[in-house]
This record gives C-alpha cells, sequence and structure tokens, in this order.
C-alpha cells in the first residue's frame, strides 16, 4: 500500500499513538539553531503535534502532510490550516528558516531522497536548518503494509553530504518515546543549506 493511503487507512489510530509524544529534547535542538518568529515547513506533520508545539513558542509554522485524513485531524487539533501536499509536489523557493522533518522521510526510495533532498533545499532561505530523523538500520522495502527505507548514521550523513546541498551540524541516535517500539532507534541529523 502506498504510504499515503496508508495513513489515510490508518490516521485515527497514528494519531492517538503519535500525538502525546514528547519531542522537546530533540525539538529545543531544532530551535536553537533559529530565531523566535522564523518561518518553519513542518514536512510531514502528522497528528500536528510538533507544529503546535513550535507555534505556541513563537514560531510561525506551516504544517503539511501528503494524508488527507491526516490533515484534517491535525486541523482539528492545532486549529492551524494545513497544507495537503507529496514531498514531490513542493516547488518552494526561499520561503523557510527552517524545516522538520521528524520520521517524515522514511517512506522515500533511497533513489528519490537526493531530488526530495534537492526540494528541501529549495525550500529553505541561505543557511537555513533542516531536521530530519530515519529509523536506525540497513532494510529498504515493504514491512507491514508500507514501504520503509532505513539508515546508519554513516549511511545518513554520506547521503545528505553528497547532494552537496547541506552542511551537518550534528548527527546523533535516540531511542523510540513511544511506548512499545523498545526496539526501534533513530537517526538525528541537523544540518544547515550551503
Amino acid at each position: 500500500m502506498d504510504p499515503v493511503a496508508y495513513y489515510n487507512k490508518y490516521a485515527a489510530k497514528i494519531y492517538e499513538d503519535t500525538v502525546d509524544v514528547d519531542m522537546s529534547g530533540i525539538l529545543e535542538e531544532f530551535l536553537s539553531l533559529l530565531k523566535e518568529g522564523d518561518t518553519i515547513l513542518d514536512l510531514g506533520c502528522g497528528s500536528g503535534r510538533d507544529s503546535l508545539a513550535m507555534y505556541e513558542l513563537g514560531y510561525d509554522v506551516t504544517p503539511m502532510d501528503a494524508s488527507e485524513e491526516m490533515c484534517r485531524l491535525a486541523e482539528i487539533h492545532t486549529g492551524m490550516d494545513v497544507l495537503q501536499m507529496s514531498f514531490e509536489d513542493m516547488e518552494f523557493e526561499d520561503v523557510f528558516d527552517g524545516i522538520w522533518a521528524c520520521g517524515s522521510l522514511i517512506h522515500v526510495p533511497k533513489n528519490e531522497m537526493p531530488e526530495i533532498l534537492g526540494r528541501i533545499s529549495d525550500a529553505l532561505v541561505a543557511g537555513g536548518v533542516l531536521y530530519l530523523s530515519v529509523k536506525k538500520g540497513s532494510f529498504e522495502g515493504i514491512r507491514g503494509e508500507r514501504f520503509i527505507c532505513e539508515y546508519t548514521e554513516e549511511s545518513l550523513k554520506a547521503m545528505v553530504e553528497k547532494t552537496g546541498l547541506f552542511s551537518v551540524v550534528k548527527l546523533w541516535e535516540t531511542e523510540d518515546v513511544r511506548p512499545g517500539h523498545p526496539d526501534t532507534a533513530w537517526v538525528n541529523l541537523l544540518a544547515r543549506k550551503r
């Protein structure tokens, strides 16, 4: 099943599983590289949890998700307009000071990531900040009902650097903070647009 269809089908459960997850530690890392009031694109916003947190801290946030159902739930949760758009359809030019892609790029095949990173780079202003997180591992393929692509710290850093679009600021691993996911680790990356 394609990821958008998956998120439309299971939107209510995904919302319930993720809306209360505490991302404050990683959000602080990301926001420390920005100024209050800066523009942020929440790429694959899901429940809208992080969009709302950043908005309440004084940032100008644009939540975006490809799933119609996730957009609907995020709008209810945040009271914000949510942009329904896929990564492939993004055509922003120098709009955002920061882009937050928390767990949302895990469904992009590795051979398509350079193009998506190009679209992300285009959307950022010069010196703009990107945060992205992906599942740790080496698997690429269908798991359960959806396509998943995993990275190690080394493979993620190599891919981002190979594009020549970003300078990596920080790379680190975290445990999954959702209950019931003790075997899942995440690779986190902060980078600046060159």
